[in-house]
């Protein structure tokens, strides 16, 4: 089984149109007709106090932070500290962890689920303002095969090429031309032939087949990219930008690889976020330099990771609660440092004051911040480098 973040393009065109996925009537259980899982698969995912982990026999897991229904185990669901298992979801292929603790779940079928928090309609299932400590179903929306979880909205992409959006909008971030909210998918205006997207906060991107990178939403930090700081409610060209293979989207800042493993970024860079050895920041994308032969790449609030082709670990950015793993806090990094006591990375994710990786082993380790449980290990002391999240 192929593990590995989303944002790459190794999915070729032609397959995600040959691709066919069957909708079913059931509800949570087994498809009628399951089909091969799409390669686009996300098996990590971290929102802003807990985590989900998509082990390899396809079982959902999760720990840290439950007060808002984000581990979708239904009623009564406390906090742990170590992970537990999500049986009302099955045959999952794909998940995201939203910042504003909602989650996103897709199944074999081409079906998506949600749960958690929905104020503003980013479970997509017709409310608002009626969070969910069980799945639902997103409705009218078939033959997904990759889910994107932001702060209050979320984003789905089609085997034919397109992007759908509901939730939040105030900053245009649904891509539909407008600024309402939407509690049921809408389709992203102008977006044909993609083939990956990302989304972490108010800002979202997709990557066309032919390697040019798009973004919409909110821009007052130059996170999209394309020379300004308006917002777009509908999708810009990222600026002198080819050849993208992945993309992360941050709060206020932007990462992207391409093809030739190189390491672009842009947006807010106050806290070294770019990994450039500077504070400068930039509405266009610049160089990371010294930085080759990455394959993944996490934006977050104020920090960034890599991982590289060797399965290294790379940090940059805030340090304040020791989530670059490198057994420091307090400390800034301008350039990347690697995480300490960790090799055979083959995902990682992130949020504000948080890490989680997974090796190839299949074990999970997690380090940074830890209040709300959301390192897995059994404690609530924050770890400034890599202990094994247990339960799993």
């Amino acid at each position: 089984m192929t593990m590995r973040k989303k944002g790459s393009i190794s999915l070729l065109t032609s397959m995600l149109l040959a691709m066919i996925i069957v909708p079913t009537g059931t509800a949570l259980g087994n498809p009628t007709n399951p089909t091969n899982p799409p390669q686009l698969k996300t098996v990590l995912t971290t929102g802003w106090g807990h985590s989900l982990f998509l082990k390899a026999d396809d079982t959902l897991w999760a720990w840290g932070d439950a007060n808002f229904g984000q581990f979708g185990t239904g009623p009564g669901q406390n906090s742990s500290a170590v992970a537990v298992q999500n049986t009302l979801v099955q045959n999952i292929i794909d998940v995201s962890a939203g910042n504003e603790h909602h989650n996103l779940a897709l199944r074999s079928d081409g079906i998506v689920f949600a749960w958690g928090t929905n104020g503003a309609g980013q479970l997509g299932d017709g409310t608002t303002y009626i969070n969910r400590n069980d799945p639902v179903q997103v409705n009218n929306l078939t033959g997904v095969i990759d889910v994107e979880a932001g702060f209050y909205h979320s984003l789905a992409l089609k085997s034919d090429g397109t992007v759908w959006a509901w939730g939040s909008n105030n900053y245009g971030e649904l891509g539909d031309g407008t600024t309402t909210n939407r509690s049921t998918p809408v389709q992203v205006s102008g977006l044909s032939n993609i083939v990956s997207i990302s989304t972490k906060s108010y800002h979202s991107f997709a990557i066309k087949s032919d390697g040019t990178l798009w973004a919409w939403g909110h821009n007052t930090d130059g996170q999209l990219g394309d020379g300004t700081t308006t917002n777009r409610s509908t999708p810009v060209q990222v600026s002198g930008l080819s050849n993208v293979s992945s993309v992360s989207a941050g709060d206020t800042h932007s990462l992207a690889i391409k093809s030739d493993g190189t390491v672009w970024a842009w947006g807010n860079n106050t806290k070294g976020q770019f990994g450039d050895g500077t504070t400068t920041s930039h509405t266009t994308p610049v160089q990371i330099p010294g930085l080759s032969n990455v394959k993944v790449v996490e934006a977050d609030y104020q920090h960034s990771l890599a991982i590289k082709n060797d399965g290294t670990l790379w940090a940059w950015g805030y340090n304040d609660f020791g989530q670059l793993g490198d057994g420091s806090t307090g400390s800034t990094y301008l350039s990347p440092v690697q995480v300490a006591g960790i090799s055979g990375v083959t995902a990682v994710s992130s949020s504000a004051v948080f890490t989680v990786a997974q090796k190839s082993d299949g074990t999970v380790w997690a380090w940074g911040h830890n209040y709300w449980r959301e390192l897995g290990d059994g404690t609530r002391i924050n770890r400034y480098t890599p202990v094994q999240v247990t339960g799993l």
